[in-house]
């Protein structure tokens, strides 16, 4: 029997659902990934070595693996990129909130060789649920220069990262205003990174305590990419938020975005075929140039019933947030 080290890994990434369908993404890799997350500590040469390993990656393609969830169980085949995508009907109505399962590697006789762990997110129906970019939306990361934008991944741990002023303040009023059972609000991260930094992207989102979320990231990249993180074409990213506008229709959704890139005219065409579920749109301006260009692509939408707010700090967003009802003022100061 081959050793731990040498058994195909399963990473497995939080997925979502309904009490009808849930979906559970995951990778197949040769290994697992070893990475040291030593927040004491910033040097450059050791920051470059931990994100070379994150791309340093070999997945498995065409292999077997099994989603299993309560007493049911079904299978799915990985990509050439060793992606997989799983997707599970439940036995019975689910609770709002996580629910546990795993996944299994399963070799060519049919015996499972590996598993990992997951879970997966069942929200209330009548709760707002938030989509939201990553990459100068909430972090300071210059993604429309490429060196600059590998000079931040490189430069500084989860731990050093820079957030907009008022950010974690911003995302955990929206997620826990009007929260029903003390359940906050949902938030789906979907971003141009690679699923490479879905352990890095976590880690951030923890030490600086923004809410917890589904992260739908981009197609997985090797070392030698390294230098492109973040420049995979953004149709993906349209793609990915179309799913969820249409596994949740009954849902209320808020689009957070910022004017660096492709945000405005990605959420002006999902508003063109989703208006009705579209509570309001929030654009971070990040690049002056584009402020009056991201305005004039939106403001149509905003004469369609939609709010759209252009802001530059947090602190306005919040305002506008109180203003339109989707943020409780009267949140107490420690609702986090």
């Amino acid at each position: 029997m081959k050793s731990p080290e040498k058994l195909p890994f399963v990473k497995v990434y939080d997925g979502y659902g309904h009490s009808e369908n849930l979906i559970v993404y995951g990778h197949l890799l040769q290994k697992q990934p070893h990475v040291t997350l030593n927040y004491e500590k910033n040097g450059l040469l050791q920051n470059i070595w931990q994100l070379i390993k994150l791309f340093k990656v070999k997945p498995v393609p065409y292999a077997k693996v099994k989603l299993t969830f309560e007493s049911q169980s079904v299978e799915a085949i990985t990509a050439s990129d060793g992606f997989f995508k799983i997707e599970l009907t439940p036995q019975h109505h689910l609770a709002a909130g996580w629910h546990a399962l795993e996944v299994h590697a399963i070799d060519d006789n049919g015996n499972e060789i590996s598993s990992s762990t997951g879970k997966v997110f069942i929200p209330h129906l009548s709760q707002f649920a938030f989509i939201s970019d990553i990459d100068d939306t909430i972090i300071r990361s210059f993604s429309a220069k490429i060196f600059k934008r590998l000079y931040e991944l490189i430069s500084r741990n989860p731990a050093k990262r820079r957030l907009f002023d008022e950010t974690a303040k911003q995302y955990n009023l929206l997620a826990f205003s009007f929260a029903k059972d003390k359940l906050p609000n949902p938030f789906f991260y979907v971003s141009s990174s690679e699923w490479n930094l879905y352990d890095y992207l976590k880690n951030v989102f923890k030490v600086k305590k923004l809410p917890e979320g589904i992260f739908l990231l981009n197609q997985i990249k090797r070392w030698k990419e390294l230098i492109l993180t973040g420049k995979t074409g953004h149709d993906g990213k349209f793609l990915r938020i179309v799913r969820l506008f249409k596994a949740f229709p009954n849902q209320q959704f808020i689009l957070l975005g910022d004017n660096s890139q492709k945000d405005p005219e990605i959420y002006a065409k999902i508003a063109d075929k989703f208006a009705a579920q579209i509570f309001a749109i929030y654009i971070r301006n990040v690049r002056n140039s584009r402020a009056d260009d991201a305005q004039m692509l939106l403001e149509v939408h905003s004469t369609n019933g939609i709010p759209v707010c252009i802001f530059k700090d947090s602190k306005e967003a919040i305002e506008h947030g109180i203003k339109i009802g989707l943020i409780d003022a009267n949140l107490p100061a420690d609702f986090a």
